[in-house]
């Protein structure tokens, strides 16, 4: 069985790659969501819930910027250029991932006061919900196609006698 980049990725190098390029980032992802969840129910201002919020937040933002880098240097480029991919699938999966940078860096500008300083406490409130299920959609989408076996792919057409 053939299997994604994506995938490739997180099996290898068994369980370092794991916690670097998935745990890492989606277990603070998940905590800046259900933190969310307590801010918004509680309409907390301020306390331990908010700052642990903002920390995750800038945190999270900055280290998969920095994997977003290093993939983009290390996989995309060279499998870009040598023709590498698996298919569509592969490159869904992959940029799908990678993508979250959309999200996330802009969570760790905004808390830091680089970005929406204009905005009120309310609508960076929206904003960073809204960033921060951006950053869960697309993470689910790469673990989705990356799971896919990019073979079945080429032999889709034979699924027309169905």
């Amino acid at each position: 069985m053939n299997i994604t980049h994506y995938m490739s990725l997180l099996m290898d190098n068994q369980p370092w790659n794991l916690i670097i390029f998935m745990a890492v980032p989606v277990i603070c992802a998940e905590a800046l969501t259900i933190t969310e969840f307590f801010i918004i129910y509680n309409r907390i201002e301020s306390g331990g819930i908010k700052t642990l919020n903002k920390i995750v937040g800038i945190f999270d933002g900055f280290y998969f910027t920095g994997i977003f880098i290093y993939l983009f240097i290390n996989a995309v480029i060279p499998l870009t250029s040598g023709g590498g991919w698996h298919t569509w699938v592969d490159v869904v999966a992959v940029g799908f991932y990678l993508s979250g940078v959309i999200f996330l860096l802009p969570i760790a500008l905004m808390e830091l006061g680089i970005i929406f300083k204009g905005k009120s406490s309310e609508e960076k409130l929206k904003i960073h919900f809204i960033l921060v299920g951006g950053f869960l959609v697309v993470a689910h989408i790469a673990m989705i196609f990356g799971m896919v076996n990019p073979e079945i792919v080429s032999s889709m057409p034979g699924m027309n006698k169905m």
